[in-house]
């Protein structure tokens, strides 16, 4: 069996719930998974954030906890915390809480999807259309065309409905440069506000995030602002090729002309995800695979991720068309197909970790994945 290079390998999970599941089972499989992987040599073990869809891992912050208190040596994070859904302050103490109990090993793991959600969905005056974008193959990995936005996806009434929901009346979005700086002040030490009433800076010192052992990172999918503020303020940084394959080389790219040394970390540090199912074989991987691209197309028209399905239903080529970047990119085999995939993935990238995220109907098909692609990686168990 095929020995990758001993880069990191690290697991995203977004606790899918099947078709037939309940949030309660996709939840305790959570834990039990967290529970297998640091078994198995996985680094990290990182919670996603989702709301009103059919994957359980709505709260970040407190799965963080439950994981990390179910282990006891694997890095326990956030991929990631949604500022505009959480206030930066309100994110660092609830890790910080946490670190207090299971020290060093919180990964706070920070997004902007909010402000992309609203930038997507946004009525926008018409424009000229732009030259289309071809696939291009990098160091033999695929970096695909963008998908083609569907028009359900364009002021979708459910994806305004979710955001509204989540966030109070009249609330404003922080910038994100202003977010990132708040939590690393909050760490720090550094952390202090203008009320309107003086416009005096008041020091605020949270007891908790002073004394915590907490580690920063940035997600992105293209070469735009996250990448920028995760360079110029020297954090790592993890190119999202699992949700928006054709922006990964691009945001990698950025961050590292824009990486500036902190700190923190005296050079870049990149980790790249992966959509990745693996089988005994390439044909028992494609089968359990099947539904990936009906599970997408849900999220890509503004349903958001329904129960995964225990059998695919056939695509429309005008389907296939929205999901095809997901689908092409998805790596889908043995443990040795996988492993040259996601070899090519890290070196086309100059990744320094690879973040894995698997999803099958059954989830007895997904700790499998999981742990022959641990194997076959060569991690310590």
């Amino acid at each position: 069996m095929t020995s990758a290079a001993p880069i990191p390998l690290s697991v995203l999970d977004l606790s899918p719930i099947p078709e037939g599941g309940t949030a309660r089972q996709a939840l305790r499989t959570t834990v039990d998974l967290a529970v297998a992987a640091e078994a198995w040599g996985y680094k990290r073990y990182w919670l996603a954030e989702h709301h009103f869809a059919a994957v359980a891992g709505a709260s970040p912050t407190t799965l963080v906890g439950l994981v990390a208190a179910n282990t006891s040596t694997i890095r326990v994070g956030s991929a990631a915390v949604l500022i505009g859904f959480s206030t930066p302050v309100g994110a660092v103490e609830a890790f910080a809480t946490v670190d207090a109990l299971h020290p060093g090993r919180l990964d706070l793991g920070l997004g902007r999807s909010v402000q992309r959600r609203a930038e997507t969905t946004a009525p926008t005056p018409p424009r000229a259309p732009r030259p289309p974008r071809e696939d291009r193959v990098v160091d033999g990995l695929l970096i695909p065309a963008p998908f083609p936005i569907p028009k359900e996806l364009l002021g979708s009434p459910s994806i305004a409905a979710s955001t509204e929901s989540l966030v109070f009346p009249g609330a404003q979005i922080p910038d994100f440069d202003e977010a990132v700086d708040t939590v690393l002040s909050l760490l720090d030490g550094t952390y202090a506000v203008a009320p309107p009433s003086s416009g005096t800076p008041v020091p605020l010192r949270s007891w908790q995030a002073a004394e915590a052992d907490v580690d920063v990172w940035v997600l992105g999918s293209s070469s735009g602002q996250s990448a920028r503020v995760a360079g110029e303020r020297g954090l790592p940084f993890v190119a999202a090729y699992h949700i928006v394959p054709s922006g990964a080389l691009d945001a990698v790219e950025a961050y590292r002309a824009a990486f500036r040394p902190s700190e923190r970390l005296s050079e870049p540090y990149v980790i790249v995800s992966a959509d990745v199912v693996v089988a005994d074989d390439d044909e028992t991987a494609r089968e359990l695979a099947a539904g990936f691209g009906n599970w997408v197309y849900d999220i890509r028209t503004g349903r958001g991720a329904q129960p995964y399905p225990r059998t695919a239903q056939p695509l429309s080529d005008d389907q296939l068309a929205v999901v095809s970047d997901r689908t092409r990119t998805q790596i889908v085999g043995s443990p040795d197909t996988v492993v040259e995939g996601l070899q090519t993935l890290a070196r086309a990238l100059g990744a320094d970790e690879i973040v894995v995220t698997s999803i099958t109907h059954d989830e007895r098909d997904r700790f499998r994945s999981y742990e022959l692609l641990a194997k076959a990686w060569g991690l310590p168990a």
